[in-house]
């Protein structure tokens, strides 16, 4: 999950921080960020693999077509497939796990983040990285809180309710 988020993050960073992207650099980013995520999503056992696989052939497809229109489309297409994938796991495990909600609104931002990104095609790269970038901001923050209060409650539960090792009460 942190990893998860780690990896939003960073792409999410670079979008801001990059003025004037070519062509080149939003394929090459968009497609690296896919595929670290399909890693990441595949590596938390989240999402069904075959979920997964989507998202890796979507950062393919950004990195091989090399065009704003093949990135984004690519992007857009397993953004979507990714997103919907976490809105049915988190509609599922309503009530029974802990994450559902993450799930949820983690869906809606990759469904919403599929959604525009074919919208921006046509004014270049730069906004193409911006839509892309909002959403993994997005996402990485999500997923950043998210883990740090699992492994925080975890703490809880494993020292007696306190939340911090037993050797660091005194």
């Amino acid at each position: 999950m942190l990893l998860r988020a780690v990896i939003a993050l960073v792409f999410g960073a670079l979008t801001v921080f990059w003025g004037a992207p070519s062509v080149q650099v939003l394929a090459w980013a968009l497609g690296l960020y896919l595929l670290a995520t399909a890693f990441a999503v595949l590596r938390g056992g989240s999402v069904p693999a075959a979920l997964a696989a989507v998202v890796a052939l979507g950062g393919v497809g950004a990195l091989l077509t090399q065009s704003d229109a093949g990135a984004a489309l690519s992007a857009s297409l397993a953004l979507l497939v990714l997103g919907a994938g976490e809105l049915v796991q988190g509609l599922r495990q309503r009530g029974r796990k802990v994450l559902a909600r993450d799930w949820l609104i983690s869906g809606v931002v990759g469904v919403g983040t599929a959604a525009l990104l074919p919208f921006f095609i046509s004014l270049g790269a730069h906004a193409l990285l911006g839509v892309a970038g909002g959403g993994a901001i997005i996402s990485g923050v999500l997923w950043t809180l998210s883990g740090l209060s699992l492994r925080h409650d975890a703490g809880g539960r494993r020292n007696g309710g306190h939340g911090v090792p037993a050797k660091d009460v005194n």
